[in-house]
């Protein structure tokens, strides 16, 4: 058995490609996939020889899933060899789980701007797949701009109709902004812009 491995942190034969982790987050999934496959000519197509999973929680986001990744990359690879010491192992082709698959670009300029028109759920998850080390959520105000590195999720908040983007209230913490269904409470932001009550943020 001469064959080059792999660690790629997700369910295969979802999330193939570039950044995986980041797409789970936005895609609001309830657990991050790693598997350990074999390399062949394709992009993350090679026969799969270990699975687990972990779970996603509210308190996750990119940097603390990037050590999940981290830490069980290690021990994954290392229950693999022992299977494959014993000779007792199973390839499992990523056809027979799904016929086609998807796979996930690589980030790019611009793909960390905030759109507001978006619910509550899909912003805190938007703003946590891109936090430190990646480039963080950004967003404009008065041609300012905002980073944003962390968010929360406002308990109970009402479903109701406002002006989407427009920050609503100074928290002890940051500020309530209004987003398509409810609001959000925006935390840890970086910008030399004055936040004001009232004022409203731009996408671009």
């Amino acid at each position: 058995f001469f064959k080059i491995i792999n660690f790629h942190p997700s369910y295969l034969p979802k999330y193939r490609g570039a950044t995986p982790i980041p797409w789970q987050l936005k895609d609001k999934l309830e657990d991050i996939g790693g598997t350990l496959h074999l390399i062949d000519k394709g992009i993350d197509t090679g026969d799969i020889l270990l699975q687990r999973t972990y779970p996603i929680a509210d308190s996750d986001d990119y940097a603390s899933l990037l050590e999940v990744a981290f830490k069980e990359c290690a021990q994954i690879l290392y229950d693999a060899i022992k299977t494959l010491q014993s000779g007792n192992y199973e390839r499992i082709v990523q056809s027979q789980i799904h016929p086609v698959g998807f796979y996930c670009g690589r980030r790019g300029m611009g793909d960390e701007i905030i759109n507001w028109n978006q619910t509550s759920r899909e912003l805190f998850n938007f703003i946590r797949s891109v936090c430190d080390p990646a480039p963080m959520a950004t967003t404009f105000l008065n041609g300012e701009e905002v980073l944003i590195n962390k968010a929360r999720i406002v308990k109970d908040a009402p479903d109701y109709k406002n002006t989407i983007g427009q920050i609503l209230a100074k928290t002890e913490k940051g500020f309530l902004v209004k987003t398509a269904d409810s609001f959000i409470e925006i935390l840890e932001i970086k910008t030399n812009a004055k936040l004001r009550v009232g004022e409203k943020f731009q996408n671009e």
